[in-house]
């Protein structure tokens, strides 16, 4: 990683730390608006800093290269937080469909099988034939391609075919099969 440890450079380093830790935060809080995050975002781009502290001594201006760091961090913050709330919002914004006199035996082998299948393809699934979503929609909330939708969802209906020994995999998973408690199954 180019890291440099000797004495005269991790002194150097320790006293630009002191120097500029609470700048870099206060940067870092006015750009997020997270007072929690603000801290972190600092100390990150300082390890940066460290991990690369001979490039960064030698350059004209030191401080401006950390806030640039602390900047292209937050940037990525801020990014993340508005995918997270899109994603969110997709999945909320579907109505909620009502099944009268279910088949409870059913709903609970479906629910049994969806907890056995990955993370993305369950995902792919409950969110193609659960909350009725595009392939874009889905690939969105998911931050995947499309192509990812399209592989993931059939091969995670098949395998539910294959977990449910039917000859037809159930078509349309309603909402109303997915367990309320922990996320259950295998995360990939």
């Amino acid at each position: 990683m180019g890291t440099v440890v000797d004495d005269a450079a991790s002194v150097e380093f320790h006293a630009f730390f002191e120097r500029h830790h609470a700048e870099l935060a206060r940067f870092a809080h006015l750009l997020t608006g997270e007072a929690d995050a603000a801290d972190d975002l600092a100390a990150d781009a300082l390890l940066a800093l460290w991990h690369r502290w001979d490039r960064v001594r030698a350059a004209d201006h030191p401080v401006a290269y950390a806030r640039g760091v602390v900047a292209n961090l937050a940037r990525t913050r801020i990014r993340s937080a508005v995918r997270e709330r899109r994603r969110i919002t997709l999945f909320w914004s579907q109505r909620e469909d009502k099944t009268e006199n279910p088949d409870i035996a059913g709903k609970i082998d479906v629910q049994e099988a969806l907890r056995r299948l990955p993370f993305r393809k369950r995902a792919c699934v409950v969110l193609r034939h659960a909350f009725d979503l595009s392939e874009k929609d889905t690939a969105l909330a998911l931050g995947v391609s499309v192509g990812t939708v399209k592989s993931q969802t059939s091969k995670g209906m098949a395998e539910l075919k294959r977990l449910l020994g039917t000859e037809e995999a159930p078509m349309r998973v309603h909402a109303g099969v997915l367990p309320t408690g922990g996320a259950g199954g295998r995360d990939r």
